[in-house]
This record gives C-alpha cells, structure tokens and sequence, in this order.
C-alpha cells in the first residue's frame, strides 16, 4: 500500500516559489523559506522523488525568435468510443505545434494551444490533422489577439481548507 505524502506550508512554498523561479539557487530557496539549506534540499528531494516536480523549463520569449500567432481551438469528435478519444489524443501529442490540449465536457470534446508562424501554416496543420482521419467532426479556431495573463496556479489556495500540516 502506498502511503500518500502530506504536504505542509513550507512544502508549499518550496513548490510555490519553483513555479515561479525555477532557477532560484538552493540556498535562495532555503533562505526564502526559513530553512537551513540542507533541510530545504531533504524537501526538495522528497518532493521530486514524490513526483509533485514534473520537470523545470524556461519561458521562451518567442516573438524575439520568429514571428508566431497562436491559436484556440475547440475540438468536438465524431465518435465517442474509448478508442477515437485514445487515437485523437495520441496523433495530438505527436503534433509539436500543439502546445496544450485539455480533454473537456459539456458537449466539446477537446481545447488545443497551437502555436505556428502565421495564419496560413496553421491552416495547413489543420488541414493536416484533418486529413489523418482520426475522429474530427468540427472544429473552431479562436485567433489570440493579446496574452493577458499566464500563471502557475495558486497552491495555497488549492489547498482544502483545514487540511492537516505535519
């Protein structure tokens, strides 16, 4: 039986912190979280050995690259089978201009991020998914005209309210 590690607000912190600074020192870190940096290094530890850290990647200022636009898109497949939903989902994650894709309900069936150079590479990447027949029915493209806002999610304010500290 696995037991379920608890998580306290210092580890909270820790993980709050490395959302936002993924490259902070580990005495910063210690420092920033009242620990002496071998204790915060033990945390640190056991939360990536718990896997609550999925891996550390910089914010690429894309537009100092190359010219990009981004795009919304709103999947709905034409069947719903566990097998249509496991083939669209692994063509997806084949696709590296699909940046993002959310399984949703309320009659949509998905939400892709996609990033390409311009309008008309994108409608060649849906051209492209279209034509691997892997279950779209409709689809709908939303042109990002501005990023507004970005963000790690609160983990504090995640918490369950009168969740046990250790």
């Amino acid at each position: 039986m696995i037991r379920a590690m608890k998580l306290d607000n210092r580890d909270l912190q820790i993980l709050s912190i490395l959302q936002e600074e993924g490259r902070i020192t580990k005495s910063e870190l210690a420092h920033r979280v009242s620990l002496s940096p071998a204790a915060c290094w033990d945390r640190l530890k056991r939360l990536d050995q718990g896997g609550f850290i999925r891996g550390y990647r910089a914010e690429v200022a894309l537009e100092k690259i190359a010219p990009a636009s981004s795009f919304l898109v709103q999947i709905e497949l034409e069947s719903h089978q566990a097998g249509d939903f496991q083939r669209f989902e692994e063509a997806i994650r084949a696709i590296p201009q699909v940046t993002r894709c959310v399984a949703v309900g309320g009659g949509v069936d998905y939400f892709l991020e996609v990033v390409a150079r311009d309008v008309a590479a994108y409608q060649a990447l849906i051209d492209d998914i279209l034509e691997r027949r892997i279950g779209v029915k409709r689809y709908f493209t939303f042109v990002v005209t501005k990023p507004v806002k970005s963000a790690a999610p609160p983990l504090e304010l995640l918490r369950a309210e009168g969740a046990e500290e250790t």
